[in-house]
Parts: C-alpha cells; structure tokens; sequence
C-alpha cells in the first residue's frame, strides 16, 4: 500500500513538472510575440515620425522660398 502511495505521489510530481514547462516554453512565446510587436510599433512610430520631419523640412523650405520673392 505504502508503494502505491510513492508511485502516485511519483507519478504526480512528474506530470507537474511537464506541465511547468510546457508553460514556461508557452510564456517564452508569449513574451517573444509581444516583444515582436512592441518592436513593430515602435519602428511604425519612427518611420511616421521621420516622414513628419521631412513634409516639416519641406514645408519650412517652402515658405522660405515664397518669403524670398
């Protein structure tokens, strides 16, 4: 009877164990996406950024050159 109690006791910490890793390999995924997706708005918010200045640069030029004539 003891033995039994071991096996299953056995038998329960393993299956636990898998399971704790099967989560930590699903949260490593998770955090990969969601690392994957920060790092895609941020370039998203860089480039809108960057094509601002330039219509700015743009802009700015051209009312330069309008004041000059």
């Amino acid at each position: 009877m003891m033995l039994a109690v071991v096996v299953a006791a056995s038998v329960a910490f393993a299956s636990c164990g898998n399971a704790g890793a099967e989560k930590a390999k699903a949260d490593s995924i998770a955090a990969a996406k969601v690392a994957d997706s920060i790092a895609a708005v941020e370039a998203a918010a860089a480039a809108e950024a960057a094509a601002a200045a330039a219509a700015a640069d743009t802009t700015a030029a051209d009312s330069t050159a309008a004041q000059a004539k």
